[in-house]
């Protein structure tokens, strides 16, 4: 990437992260000096130092004691009705995760995509402004004071309006720490999210996806086996994020015949990364993770079979947020074009049919935003929103999939080439329906 090009990126990351600030000053969420401390911490960073690559693969994690039960974000607080309008607070960081998009993300979005790789650069700005600490608590370093999905969701949605592929790439290690901080006991916790919240964070990946027809995520192929005190993993992770410089995963095998979430560091032997580039997400250059007689200790099981249901509903209802942002992305597109287009001596959007085919494609984004945020809401109150994922994951896989081929229709042969964005979406919303694990709400 040229200088004036990475400048004017390292430039937009600190005017995001001061204009958070400015946000922030007076809301409720922002009153606990915790709180306040770590965002300023990260925002601020970005002002005074330079912007850095990531570290490459292979990052010492030293085992740490941690002190007392294991720290949680505490339940969103209830309104006294069901209300899906976003708080105050969710309003400034869903802003900034707006600004994040049309500023940094998508001017990188076809680069990224054609190179198989997202520039340090864009890394870097969207670590400036902290989105990837939104599911640990602020005792942990975080900047979360309950864990909320309707919060995550909306950070999705925007920066997949963006470009699904590079949201992917930079909120993975996102779905990690949030992984740890929710299903992690306390030495887990006191080992890994230092670095996870740290000014560097390195790449991680939860890995549950594995390459075979009809997979089932509640039943893994990947196998453990508990040998004394340690356990023997074996299987083939697939589709997963940054493999290649990843240096901590969380995988999912069936451990003793259990659904398990399982810690797993790149150096350890018996892990190999395979190259595995997909149709879409191409940002995220996905890899293929072999784990052959990998020990780990037992002491590396991450949470419950509880917990492991719980990751993969929300992974799904992640993915279902990403699809409504690139949806959105779509429409905006597809909506001023056939506004513009003018074919017969009036705009193609005159036509009946053209007129349709947007109308629709809005109802089902519409309709796939409200199933979304109901779900995150329901799992707020802690309530069992399995129905309400399930109905996204449906609306997903079939809708969405429709608004991204309508999308490339719509435009006709500019739709078929890479000059514009449509194909790439169209690519990405494939994905979208049917990947499991990588993020998480």
């Amino acid at each position: 990437m040229a200088t004036t090009e990475s400048t004017s990126l390292a430039d937009k990351g600190q005017r995001l992260g001061l204009r958070l600030i400015a946000k922030a000053g007076g809301l409720p969420g922002l009153k606990d000096p915790k709180v306040r401390a770590t965002v300023e911490r990260y925002l601020y960073k970005g002002a005074v130092t330079s912007f850095r690559a990531q570290t490459a693969a292979g990052r010492a994690f030293a085992k740490k004691k941690g002190s007392g039960q294991a720290a949680r974000t505490a339940p969103a607080r209830p309104r006294q009705m069901f209300d899906l309008t976003p708080t105050e607070d969710q309003q400034m960081i869903r802003s900034v995760a707006r600004e994040l998009a049309d500023e940094v993300v998508r001017p990188a979005a076809k680069q990224a995509d054609a190179e198989r790789a997202v520039p340090a650069e864009v890394r870097s700005a969207a670590a400036e402004v902290g989105l990837h600490l939104i599911g640990v608590p602020a005792e942990l370093d975080g900047i979360a004071e309950e864990r909320s999905a309707v919060t995550a969701v909306l950070v999705l949605e925007e920066l997949a309006r963006g470009d699904m592929g590079i949201a992917t790439a930079i909120m993975a290690p996102a779905a990690v720490a949030t992984a740890i901080a929710s299903y992690g006991d306390a030495d887990q916790q006191a080992t890994y999210l230092p670095e996870l919240t740290g000014e560097d964070p390195p790449v991680a990946a939860l890995a549950l996806m594995e390459p075979q027809p009809l997979f089932d995520p509640l039943s893994p192929r990947t196998t453990g086996r508990t040998e004394g005190d340690e356990v023997v993993l074996d299987g083939v992770k697939a589709l997963v994020p940054g493999a290649d410089r990843a240096e901590i995963f969380v995988v999912s095998a069936s451990v003793d015949g259990q659904p398990r979430l399982v810690l797993v560091e790149p150096g350890t032997p018996g892990v190999e990364v395979e190259d595995d580039p997909a149709m879409g997400l191409r940002a995220a250059r996905t890899s293929r993770l072999h784990l052959t007689g990998v020990r780990v200790p037992v002491t590396h099981l991450l949470g419950t079979t509880e917990d492991h249901l719980d990751a993969v509903r929300r992974a799904r209802l992640a993915w279902s947020a990403t699809a409504v942002g690139t949806g959105q992305a779509v429409l905006d597109q597809v909506s001023q074009y056939v506004t513009e287009r003018t074919a017969f001596g009036e705009p193609i959007g005159h036509r009946q049919a053209v007129a349709f085919t947007v109308a629709d494609m809005a109802v089902e984004i519409a309709a796939l935003r409200l199933v979304v945020w109901k779900a995150a809401a329901r799992l707020d109150r802690g309530e069992d929103a399995a129905a309400e994922i399930a109905q996204a994951r449906a609306l997903t896989t079939r809708h969405l999939t429709l608004v991204g081929s309508n999308g490339v229709q719509m435009l006709g042969g500019h739709g078929f080439v890479k000059e514009f964005d449509n194909e790439r979406w169209y690519r990405d919303l494939r994905g979208a329906g049917l990947l499991e694990g990588t993020l998480l709400v």
